[in-house]
């Protein structure tokens, strides 16, 4: 080549770039912001240019979306149009348009609850979708609109929660922080909504379940479940099946399971020991405690096996016991509504 084709040729390169045809160094210069139900600056060429990164376990794109408390979501200007075109934008390839979506939930689920809730159904594993998915953005969304639809459906939610429950147990033990205060936070919704007589049974599963972790979480949320029960809902649940999770739980590989086995064990006996010092209600006006009325100690060895029995009561016997017992806690605290509710933590009392 010459050297009067090649001066050409530089020259027209230059030209180029300072025109900004050259694709090479074209860059990424803003991103959607989601607030609330509103998206800015739509450039659909920068987000494919500018995939979602992750550092220090925090995706970069995620600084872009605002997530919104609950307190301070706001009504939909449109509801019937939100609800037209809400299962499809749930199903979006488009991330944002899913956080927008997920965000119309929570909106939907707090001022227009009964219109939404023809649509739960649909909507759950879409939810659950999208608790799953890779962008962290997505994922804590969708984890606050979990927390708000609990609230707003409590017991409703219970023949739909399996699929969220192993999500939620896996999540709030994962290493991003701010994924896994999310998952707490909706767990601590879900323990506060629903009643425990109908969460408990759904969460035993994952106390055998085989990951560490998802047993960790699920025993943690358990033991923080029961103190919910009134007197007559531990009688129903069965007091002897309690105090059997509680044996199974202290001897988990994870020391998370077996803090949570040793809480579960000193509410027990906690309820159990006053529980004998109460007439009964067939019984008024009668002392209330009989001369032949079994001990916590004998109730154990009656109920487990000898190595269980064992657990059990060198963890009741050895532990100080720090708080009230739970009996007491449940004739003071006469079924508060459910927005009062707050998590006992009694052995940190």
């Amino acid at each position: 080549m010459s050297a009067s084709a090649l001066k050409d040729l530089n020259i027209s390169q230059s030209t180029d770039v300072e025109n900004g045809k050259d694709n090479s160094v074209k860059s990424c210069i803003s991103k959607p912001v989601l607030n609330g139900n509103n998206c800015a600056n739509k450039e659909e060429s920068s987000l494919s240019a500018c995939p979602d990164t992750v550092t220090n376990g925090n995706a970069a794109g995620n600084a872009d979306v605002e997530y919104i408390d609950s307190e301070n979501l706001v009504d939909l200007p449109d509801v019937d149009a939100a609800l037209s075109t809400l299962v499809k934008r749930l199903d979006s390839k488009d991330w944002v348009m899913t956080c927008e979506a997920l965000n119309n939930v929570r909106q939907l689920a707090m001022y227009h609850k009964e219109r939404l809730q023809e649509l739960l159904e649909p909507l759950v594993p879409l939810i659950v979708k999208s608790v799953k998915n890779p962008r962290s953005a997505v994922c804590k969304t969708a984890l606050m609109t979990c927390a708000d639809i609990f609230k707003a459906y409590g017991d409703l939610m219970v023949d739909s929660i399996d699929p969220l429950l192993v999500q939620l147990f896996l999540k709030a033990s994962q290493d991003k922080r701010f994924v896994c205060e999310a998952a707490e936070a909706a767990l601590i919704s879900m323990t506060s909504w629903i009643s425990p007589l109908l969460l408990l049974p759904r969460m035993q599963p994952y106390l055998k379940n085989r990951n560490p972790r998802i047993r960790a979480k699920a025993s943690v949320c358990f033991s923080k479940s029961v103190p919910y029960l009134d007197v007559q809902g531990i009688r129903e649940y069965g007091m002897d099946k309690l105090v059997q999770i509680a044996a199974t739980q202290l001897s988990d590989q994870l020391p998370e399971s077996r803090e949570a086995a040793r809480n579960l064990a000193l509410e027990l006996q906690a309820f159990y020991e006053r529980s004998q010092a109460l007439t009964s209600d067939k019984n008024e006006g009668e002392p209330s405690v009989s001369q032949d009325a079994e001990s916590w100690e004998a109730f154990c060895q009656s109920k487990l096996s000898a190595l269980s029995a064992q657990a059990i009561l060198r963890v009741t016997s050895t532990t100080p016991k720090r708080a009230l017992p739970l009996l007491q806690i449940l004739q003071k605290r006469v079924s508060p509504p459910p927005q009062k509710k707050v998590w006992l933590w009694i052995a940190s009392i």
